[in-house]
């Protein structure tokens, strides 16, 4: 079979850029249902595998300069689904502050809704602040988070393949709604969790909702070569995303025993579009200029980071021995790390830094024509760097209708990306196999 290209549309906030916003007719849309359905339309209409959300617990005083996720991403993709007939629906959970039970059943709730497109992207939590947000006296630590992760995910599994697929029966003649001998009791204890119960929602056409997990620090890698359907991760380079893949699809293959080909590697992008070279990098300018007020863009990219923001200094180098310290915490190692390593790698000021990432955005940001963008996506997926992106749209509309319009013909014309969508389901859109239960 030929191997095809995955791209998903993160629709966070209803565009990536912190200041596009302002260049929307309905600067506070993000709020209203109505445009997130339109995005889901246009996404289709590209033939995307999903629309991705995340979720931020922690909130602070700074969130609220630009969009954020106000909507839960279960309530937006319920809408979404009804919207749309192949579309997959991926949204993000943590893992340290919803219980698995909560979440498999958001899952699998979605999953039947939209007839078997849904998708959880299981996260820890970096935020300093959640644990006060959810009451508690202080956020849990990496080691203790990632074992959480571990053992809800493993309940999660166990509960979605607490039903056989034929289960449900429904057969008005001899009063049987189920056959019960197919529905097994979930009994599991942890060192972090302990459920028992049996499961109140059956199976969906694609079994159970396809798992994504982001992290790409050694706990991150390990948890997606143990369950993950897909990997959402940020790699700045060619040699840093083929790296990445190689060691979670051999931990997959080697320690698991998983197909390494139904590990699938998702890095996020952001193309910045124009009709030609010049055009594009004035649209990126632009934007720049409404993003990077000084402030804002410094506090952004200091929480990045994990640094103090009067530590960075605009024309100066950054601060190099702040990260090789033991008590370095970024909001993201795989955010972090990437940023990083361009900035060593290019040797590049904080500001030259900022102006290769608007606000400090972590992910790798590509600017140019069409054709130019999808030399670089080309690229990354022929040489095993990626199975496919996450990609990141300036603002709604015109930056999604920039992707759907322009950069997806030309991958189609490279025979790389679907002419229409392979399956109903998001599992046969990616190309992974239905579930098979693992053992209780």
């Amino acid at each position: 079979m030929t191997r095809r290209l995955h791209l998903n549309v993160n629709a966070n906030a209803l565009g990536r850029a912190p200041g596009g916003w302002r260049l929307r007719e309905q600067p506070l849309g993000f709020l209203d249902i109505a445009e997130w359905e339109n995005l889901g339309r246009t996404a289709e209409r590209g033939l995307l595998d999903a629309v991705f959300l995340a979720e931020t617990h922690g909130f602070g005083h700074t969130d609220f300069t630009r969009p954020w996720n106000a909507i839960d991403p279960f309530v937006v993709l319920t809408a979404v689904a009804r919207a749309t007939t192949h579309i997959g629906l991926v949204a993000t959970v943590s893992a340290t502050y919803r219980h698995p039970y909560h979440i498999a059943r958001l899952g699998s709730s979605l999953d039947l809704v939209s007839g078997g497109r849904a998708a959880i992207n299981v996260v820890t939590t970096s935020s300093d602040r959640a644990g006060a947000q959810f009451g508690l006296p202080a956020h849990p630590d990496r080691d203790e988070r990632y074992g959480r992760a571990d053992e809800a995910i493993a309940v999660i599994r166990q509960l979605w393949e607490s039903w056989d697929p034929d289960a449900l029966v429904g057969n008005r003649d001899t009063g049987e709604l189920t056959d019960r001998t197919k529905i097994r009791e979930v009994d599991f204890t942890g060192e972090h969790l302990s459920v028992q119960t049996y499961y109140q929602v059956p199976r969906s056409p694609q079994g159970h909702p396809v798992v994504l997990q982001a992290g790409a620090s050694e706990p991150g890698i390990d948890l997606a070569a143990k369950y993950a359907d897909a990997v959402f991760c940020a790699e700045h380079n060619l040699a840093q995303g083929k790296e990445f893949a190689r060691r979670v699809k051999s931990r997959a293959r080697d320690v698991y025993g998983r197909d390494p080909d139904t590990v699938l590697i998702l890095p996020g992008l952001w193309p910045i579009i124009g009709a030609t070279e010049a055009a594009a990098r004035d649209r990126y300018r632009d934007l720049s200029e409404l993003a990077t007020d000084g402030g804002e863009a410094l506090t952004s990219l200091a929480a990045q980071l994990g640094v103090p923001a009067e530590r960075l200094h605009l024309d100066r180098e950054l601060p190099w021995e702040l990260f090789d310290a033991p008590d370095w915490r970024p909001s993201s190692y795989g955010f972090a790390n990437s940023v990083l390593a361009t900035a060593r790698n290019e040797n590049l000021t904080v500001r030259g830094l900022l102006g290769r990432h608007i606000a400090g955005g972590g992910h790798r940001t590509v600017v140019g024509t069409p054709e130019q963008i999808a030399d670089e996506i080309e690229l990354y997926f022929t040489e095993g760097a990626a199975d496919g992106f996450n990609l990141n749209h300036d603002f709604y509309p015109d930056g999604l209708d920039l992707i759907v319009d322009h950069l997806v013909p030309e991958l189609q014309r490279r025979n790389l990306f679907r002419t229409e969508y392979e399956d109903t389901t998001l599992r046969g859109n990616l190309g992974l196999p239905l579930p098979v239960p693992t053992p209780v």
